[in-house]
């Protein structure tokens, strides 16, 4: 057993549970990634096979068809109780990224969000973010406070320091909570592997590329590779220099790009 993935196992499990004795009306965000299909797996192991909550999947319909297949055929395997969130009025209102990228994810997926939560009352969301990921990231907490208007203030986060974590908040306070946060990419990888976990099959090599994150079809970009197989993927990673999120538009479109629109809402 690898002593490191069970000590980063545990610690997720117990924010999971935390989470579920001090918050109600709790839900997952399900973005159908690596990272989302392994908190899942995390979530069934905290609670015995069950996932207590909603999954909710934001669908700017832009998605790739693999990752709907996969996300329908997942959820009733799981037995979940699966949420497909849309911005109908921006949807029909044709938004799109040739309107510019973060506007498009502003309303599509911000926004669509936004609606989703208010919609169905949720006091609070599991995210699966990690630090490594991307930089503003790195300035989360596991237990996040947001506005009534579910906005993230980056500059005023509680200490979380020796994993204290802070779940006393105000009533109203809207909570996204990270039970992955503290996992790096390979991590998640390693322990995939070790759990058996499967995944969207756009994370492995067909005709030379592979995605390494998934997001919408305009604005999500493969990888070259030629790695169709987990312990290969975990190989390439081992020497890979690029980030994770080089594919992804959204994040270069300007500079702290993904700061302004995660202070906005978004995941």
């Amino acid at each position: 057993m690898n002593s490191h993935l069970d000590e980063l196992e545990a610690q997720s499990i117990y924010i999971f549970r935390e989470a579920y004795r001090k918050f109600e009306n709790l839900a997952m965000l399900y973005s159908v990634g690596k990272d989302s299909t392994t908190m899942i797996h995390l979530a069934r192991k905290a609670f015995f096979g069950r996932i207590p909550f909603p999954l909710v999947h934001i669908d700017t319909t832009y998605k790739y068809p693999e990752m709907i297949e996969y996300r329908d055929r997942m959820a009733r395997e799981w037995g979940a109780d699966l949420i497909v969130g849309r911005n109908e009025s921006a949807i029909a209102a044709g938004t799109g990224p040739e309107q510019g990228r973060l506007d498009c994810c502003a309303k599509l997926k911000t926004d669509g969000l936004s609606q989703t939560i208010e919609r169905h009352g949720f006091n609070g969301l599991f995210l699966g973010i990690r630090r490594d990921e991307e930089g503003s990231r790195a300035k989360e907490r596991v237990f996040s406070p947001r506005d009534k208007n579910f906005e993230w203030s980056y500059k005023d986060q509680p200490p979380e320091l020796w994993d204290q974590f802070n779940t006393t908040f105000a009533p109203g306070t809207h909570i996204r909570v990270h039970p992955i946060l503290h996992w790096t990419e390979l991590d998640i990888w390693l322990y995939i592997q070790r759990e058996g976990i499967e995944l969207c099959p756009l994370y492995f090599a067909r005709d030379g590329k592979r995605f390494r994150s998934l997001g919408c079809m305009p604005c999500t970009g493969p990888i070259q590779s030629n790695a169709v197989t987990v312990e290969e993927i975990i190989e390439e990673l081992r020497a890979i220099k690029t980030p994770e999120r080089a594919g992804r538009a959204q994040d270069q479109e300007n500079t702290y790009a993904m700061q302004k629109l995660r202070a906005k809402g978004y995941m």
